[in-house]
This record gives C-alpha cells, sequence and structure tokens, in this order.
C-alpha cells in the first residue's frame, strides 16, 4: 500500500507543483469563503482491481483565536485510517494552520504525522511583511504571500474562479518540508457531479502532480468544489501509482452561506 492516502489526497495542494511558473495571483485574495464554527468531513476511497474500499475519513475545523495578538482562523485537519484498515497501513496525522482572518496568509503552521511507523512534526512560523519562514531553528526566504499545505485549502476557496476561462493556470507559491513550491491550479470549468453526498452543481480543477510521488505526473487528479459562495471541496479523484483514490464530501455543519450548489442528497 502506498503511504500519505488520507491526508495528502485530502490535503491535494501539497502535491501539486509547476516549474517555471513565478507569478503570484493570490495577494489580493481575501476572505470571501470561510468563518468560525465551519466543519467538514471527508471519507476517503481506495481502488485495487474495481473494488472500492472505504480506507478511513478526514475533518476539517475552523476556530476563531488570539495569536500574538491577531485574530486568527485555527483551522485543523485530521485524518485516519479506519481500524479495520490499519493492519494495511495504519494513519494519524494532524495539519494546522493559523491564518489571518482578512488577508488567508497563514502565520503558524503546524505538522504532526504518524503514517506506518513514521512519525514525524514540524513546526513553522511565519514573517509575511518580512518574507521569512521559521522551521526547525532554520531561517528561509520564502516569497509574497507563500501559503502552507493547509492554508492554501482555504485560499483556493476564495478564488473567483468565474474571472477565467476554462484551461487558465492560478500560480501560488506553498512552502513545505522546507522548501518553496511554485505551484498552479488549472481551472477546467463547470459541471455537475454525483457523490456519495449527492449531487451538485461544481467547478472543476486540476492541479499538476508532482512526478515521483504516489501519485502519476500530469494534470491526473480532478477536484470538484461546490459552485456556491462557499467553494467546499465535494471531490477529489486520482488514479495512484497502485490503483486510485476518491475523497467525498461526507458532511458539513456551519457554512458562511447556504449550499446552494446541492441539487439533490442522496
Amino acid at each position: 500500500m502506498q503511504k500519505k492516502i488520507i491526508v495528502l489526497t485530502i490535503l491535494w495542494m501539497a502535491i501539486i507543483a509547476a516549474p517555471g511558473v513565478a507569478q503570484n495571483d493570490f495577494c489580493s485574495t481575501g476572505n470571501k469563503c470561510v468563518q468560525a464554527g465551519e466543519k467538514l468531513n471527508f471519507k476517503v476511497y481506495y481502488n485495487l482491481s474495481a473494488i472500492w474500499v472505504a480506507a478511513g475519513e478526514a475533518n476539517f475545523t475552523t476556530r476563531q483565536e488570539t495569536l500574538n495578538g491577531k485574530q486568527v482562523f485555527h483551522i485543523t485537519g485530521d485524518g485516519a485510517t479506519y481500524k479495520s484498515y490499519d493492519w494495511i497501513f495504519r494513519v494519524r496525522d494532524k495539519y494546522e494552520t493559523y491564518m489571518d482572518m482578512e488577508t488567508l496568509l497563514p502565520v503558524k503552521f503546524i505538522r504532526n504525522v504518524d503514517e506506518g511507523g513514521y512519525k514525524f512534526t514540524n513546526n513553522v512560523t511565519f514573517d509575511q511583511e518580512l518574507r521569512k519562514a521559521y522551521s526547525n531553528k532554520k531561517t528561509f526566504d520564502v516569497p509574497q504571500c507563500v501559503q502552507d499545505v493547509l492554508s492554501a485549502i482555504y485560499y483556493a476557496r476564495n478564488i473567483d474562479y468565474g474571472k477565467y476561462k476554462p484551461g487558465a493556470k492560478i500560480p501560488f507559491s506553498m512552502f513545505l518540508d522546507d522548501q518553496v513550491y511554485n505551484l498552479y491550479i488549472r481551472y477546467v470549468g463547470k459541471e455537475k457531479i454525483k457523490t456519495k453526498y449527492g449531487t451538485f452543481n461544481a467547478i472543476r480543477i486540476a492541479p499538476l502532480l508532482i512526478k515521483g510521488t504516489i501519485f502519476e505526473g500530469g494534470e491526473k487528479m480532478a477536484v470538484w468544489v461546490s459552485d456556491d459562495d462557499n467553494h467546499i471541496p465535494l471531490r477529489v479523484d486520482s488514479p495512484i501509482l497502485v490503483g486510485s483514490i476518491k475523497v467525498d464530501m461526507m458532511g458539513y455543519s456551519n457554512l458562511r452561506y447556504p449550499l446552494s450548489s446541492l441539487i439533490k442528497k442522496k
């Protein structure tokens, strides 16, 4: 079984890259979609030999807190395999980001990984004005408006996809594992999508995958977000080196706006 099926599937921003795209269009993006109290639940499915197996879940919560005298969103993403799946590959991951409530730029990022016996912890503090990241007692230069792996998801939800034509690439930068990645999202267009939760009007985007991870290279991953003011992820679908994975939104609460993109619930 390949590693990092749960969280790095949901946190799809962690594995998309586009060398050569230097422009950063995210600096002007403020918060229009997210509010404190929001909760999202996802179920992860693994497919091998045309059989889909429910492998685990991921949950995301958003709280409002004070950090260094500033009001921030404290967003937590927890991913875990089901106990019945642990014998194949056990995952207990936790990601946290503290984001400025207006700019959605990260101030602090914490990652605790426990995957198949491999454990790793990383704490990063960002100084967005000085363009510095402090990680593992080292200081790194970072681009303007840099994101971490979790904040990037919430930042991407606030993109105004309506101003782009299908095929457009939307670039940004991310700091992960003490390295800066120049990344982009390709806007594919609008579609109807039927998930385990229901049928939705959706916006489809395609991140370009880094070759050499558990995912194949190229734009083979598809991500659908709700075509309403919330832009919550509805489905992630991608082949991996062995089989394929599917991630569906299965529950939500305290969204900022009504989930008007839902056509029919199952």
